[in-house]
């Protein structure tokens, strides 16, 4: 029991101090608002007294007022210092996009200029384009005839056409340009094939120099000549082709399939006859030795043999002839074909 009465008077102080702790608190809080308040409202005078006789004047303020007027003061003066600083970033955000804008402009000028130059290489590209379709033989019916929906033809380029309200004459112009190149795609790859099938065609026919790197000279062309051997004119049923030394590389002129291989000893000495399409043989006579054998497929530009001075021969040169079935023909017009179709595309 008496543990239970000192607990509970434990308690009790406890209990008392803590009020008294609080009330001490409260009463000065209260002390403190009082006097701030009598410090803000305290009225104080202040007297203006002109130098002449004039009535003196008494202005009453109070702390508080004192305290509100400087709050508006420094409101006013950081309203008008924001302000300022807003006008200033405003400014400056003006003139860097004054900046951008003449950029803009700059490039918008340039970009005008170069799509009136590429309109101009277009027109210049379109009738070499139409010349070429013509002369290949391809389809230029649905390239030049593509009508006022796809405007391939490049005479709206030149003519005057209405343009949408709020759009500008270049994208206008290249909107026909992206139509013109669409409808000239088909032709193009028309082109392309009939290319293709030309460069089978050039493979398949004796149309290259038949030594590797193009390099000797005619020392004796197609048709009537002198025998070196016996002074009488003969024709001759070749061409001879001599680089001045022996080993230079003998390619196929065209595709085809090797026939014979064999050495003449009254003639040609080692020569190569190798059978072709379309009934074109080719020989190639004089030869130092061989690359190939009978029944072998080559293709054009591959190596058969060397140049020698086998055979009936005055020196190292290769003895070429060309064949359209048991016909001789001159072989140096075929081997002009490639040459003459690039002069003829370089002219056009």
């Amino acid at each position: 029991m008496a543990a239970v009465h000192e607990y509970k008077r434990l308690e009790n102080s406890l209990v008392k101090n803590v009020k008294d702790c609080v009330s001490a608190i409260a009463k000065r809080i209260a002390a403190f608002f009082r006097a701030f308040g009598r410090a803000i409202t305290r009225r104080y005078t202040i007297i203006l007294v002109p130098h002449s006789e004039k009535k003196v004047y008494n202005l009453h303020i109070t702390v508080f007022s004192v305290i509100c007027f400087l709050l508006i003061l420094v409101g006013g003066f950081g309203a008008f210092y924001f302000h300022g600083i807003s006008n200033n970033t405003a400014r400056d955000s003006s003139v860097a996009k004054d900046t951008r804008l003449r950029d803009t402009q700059a490039n918008l000028d340039r970009i005008r200029d170069e799509i009136t130059l590429l309109l101009r290489e277009v027109r210049r590209f379109e009738p070499a384009l139409a010349s070429t379709i013509s002369l290949l033989g391809a389809d230029v019916q649905g390239f030049n005839n593509t009508g006022s929906a796809s405007a391939g033809d490049l005479s709206s380029f030149l003519g005057i056409n209405e343009i949408p309200e709020g759009s500008f004459k270049e994208v206008e112009d290249l909107r026909r340009l992206k139509e013109y190149l669409a409808a000239a795609t088909a032709p193009i790859l028309e082109i392309g094939v009939l290319l293709d099938s030309q460069s089978a065609l050039l493979s398949e026919i004796p149309s290259i120099w038949p030594i590797r790197g193009g390099i000797g000279h005619i020392s004796t062309f197609f048709g009537q000549t002198e025998n070196p051997f016996t002074g009488q004119y003969y024709i001759h049923r070749g061409i001879d082709i001599s680089t001045y030394r022996q080993g230079d590389p003998i390619v196929a002129t065209a595709d085809g399939q090797v026939v014979a291989v064999e050495f003449d000893q009254g003639g040609f000495g080692n020569n190569v006859i190798i059978r072709h399409k379309h009934g074109f043989y080719t020989r190639y006579g004089h030869m130092l030795s061989f690359r190939v054998q009978t029944g072998q497929r080559v293709q054009q530009g591959d190596v058969i043999g060397y140049i020698g001075n086998t055979g009936l021969s005055t020196g190292p040169h290769l003895h070429y002839e060309v064949h359209i079935g048991s016909d001789v023909v001159d072989p140096y017009k075929y081997l002009n074909i490639r040459s003459s179709i690039a002069r003829t595309s370089a002219s056009r």
